[in-house]
């Protein structure tokens, strides 16, 4: 999605304030919060890869209709349909390839094919931000909307190829409705998430990470606010790209970590997010790369914790339940972002936003 380091700035361009915006990328939040977890159960009770299908054709209409018909009315809509998209993919995949793997005795290696998974994802980040700023020059906004809506259709038809193995003993009686599976599988996964304390430490863990984490929607207008044109936000975000990519390939290596190392790597990371976020263009973009490379290392390392410690057949359900915390402490992110920005300089309140990281951090270190 060549628009990705770019859409902040269509928005601005559009006459939107940073409060505007905030409210935008709440909206998207609201909406992937509200279906999380039912979309995950339907995910226990349906097929996985339709609903990644699904998800992609959602988004790639977003991406669409936001450079086809620009305005703050359809950049709403763009964010509602995308916020469904993401709520149906949301555990999807990863209970699809956990199954997959259990099936095969090969659990072991969640992490590191999550993590190379990961790392394929940001690769292909890194390579439509490249692609940014000559596509931008070349068509504008609407050329790199249409490039991002054609590949993201193509990773919907690529989830209808994937192997998806049959789940469970579970076999629905002949007068049972697929809503009272759906219901049945949404309590089986609330019920196991409060009776195992292993897996609900995960799951709050996975939660507050990645909710904290929500702030990188931010890093373009935090590139703008230090001095760089459209044309070169997306090269200084590039740096952002190698270093997520790098480190998300190297999860795998330091899944099985006890909890002191996690933590020093959490506060490290933390720290220099927080630094690059008040030191000059350059530098500081550095800064941020190293830290937010490391962050998504961690989160591979933590969404594995949560699928191990999964039971029961309710897999997504639970994974989708790690989402819908990260969704409301994502959601309290932008609105501290959204407020704030009305009194406060965008790179004090992205330094500021580190600090729970680093109170995350001593907690991870003590388990």
């Amino acid at each position: 999605m060549p628009l990705y380091p770019l859409y902040a700035l269509l928005f601005a361009d559009h006459g939107l304030s940073d409060a505007a915006i905030s409210a935008l990328f709440a909206l998207w939040s609201v909406t992937t919060l509200v279906l999380e977890v039912p979309s995950g159960a339907w995910a226990d009770v349906t097929s996985r890869r339709r609903m990644l299908a699904a998800s992609g054709a959602l988004s790639a209409a977003a991406f669409a209709l936001w450079v086809l018909a620009p305005g703050a009315p359809v950049f709403a809509l763009g964010f509602v349909l995308w916020g469904v998209g993401t709520a149906l993919a949301s555990g999807t995949l990863e209970a699809l390839a956990y199954d997959a793997l259990a099936r095969w005795d090969a659990t072991d290696r969640y992490a590191t094919l999550m993590g190379r998974a990961r790392a394929g994802y940001l690769g292909a980040t890194l390579a439509a931000t490249a692609l940014a700023a000559p596509l931008v020059a070349l068509g504008g906004y609407v050329l790199c909307g249409l490039v991002g809506a054609g590949a993201t259709l193509l990773s919907a038809a690529l989830a209808l190829t994937l192997p998806e193995e049959a789940r469970g003993p579970r076999e629905r009686a002949a007068t049972r409705s697929a809503l009272v599976e759906w219901w049945a599988m949404l309590r089986d996964g609330a019920g196991e998430v409060a009776r195992i304390a292993l897996l609900r430490r995960a799951v709050v863990l996975t939660a507050l990470l990645t909710g904290l984490m929500a702030f990188d929607e931010y890093l373009p207008l935090l590139a703008a606010d230090h001095g760089a044109s459209p044309a070169t936000t997306a090269p200084e975000l590039i740096a952002v790209g190698v270093a997520e990519t790098a480190c998300a390939a190297l999860a795998g290596r330091v899944a099985r970590a006890r909890g002191p190392v996690l933590g020093a790597l959490l506060a490290g990371a933390a720290i220099a997010v927080g630094a690059g976020a008040l030191l000059p263009l350059g530098p500081g973009f550095a800064l941020i790369a190293a830290g937010w490379g490391v962050l998504q290392l961690l989160l591979v390392v933590v969404e594995t914790r949560v699928q191990d410690a999964v039971v029961g057949d309710a897999r997504a359900t639970v994974t989708s339940m790690a989402g819908l915390g990260s969704e409301a402490v994502g959601l309290g992110v932008l609105v501290v972002v959204g407020t704030g920005s009305v009194w406060v300089a965008l790179p004090v309140l992205i330094a500021g936003l580190t600090v729970p990281l680093l109170v995350l951090a001593v907690v991870v270190s003590r388990q």
